[in-house]
């Protein structure tokens, strides 16, 4: 721990002292070093060729998904990961930054860890069959989030002294 006497770290130079140097004090650190920006955007650099053309063609996509007032794809077989799908592109020559949520552009992605209900009835409205064993998996097996909660009902009732439940 740093006392008020000794040489602060050369990153900290240009900050002002406070409790936060002495213990993890967020808001105290942001309250004395914050300065809001009542600016413009006239410092940014405008988007380059290929990041107009690669929001073009999403652009495009979206445009079809208003018309049919539909996804253009939904992957109704693998469940959403950090790594369940393989690396995803708009147009590959054109990126810098990998970063589509599924391996095709507005290709929808399932997460039923947030609610299967919600899942099964997104396939059934856009008529994309859901994968009989990852909705098995998560109406017999997997707790979603969701569900998570009927544990706390329950402890609440065993906290009150009430083992009815």
């Amino acid at each position: 721990m740093l006392t008020k006497t000794e040489n602060r770290p050369a990153a900290w130079a240009n900050f002002i002292a406070g409790e936060w140097e002495d213990k993890i004090d967020v808001r105290d650190f942001i309250q004395k070093n914050y300065t809001p920006y009542e600016g413009n955007g006239d410092f940014l650099t405008p988007a380059t060729a290929a990041t107009t053309t690669l929001w073009n063609s999403v652009m495009e996509g979206i445009k079809e998904e208003n018309r049919t007032k539909a996804p253009l794809k939904i992957d109704a077989d693998i469940v959403s990961g950090i790594n369940s799908h393989e690396a995803g592109y708009i147009d590959q020559s054109l990126e810098t930054i990998v970063g589509l949520q599924t391996d095709e552009p507005l290709k929808r992605a399932i997460m039923p860890y947030g609610g299967i209900r919600m899942v099964i009835d997104s396939c059934k409205i856009y008529n994309e069959p859901l994968n009989p064993s990852v909705e098995k998996a998560f109406t017999e097996y997997r707790k979603t989030h969701t569900k998570v909660f009927l544990m706390f009902i329950h402890l609440i009732f065993v906290a009150a002294g009430n083992l009815a439940f």
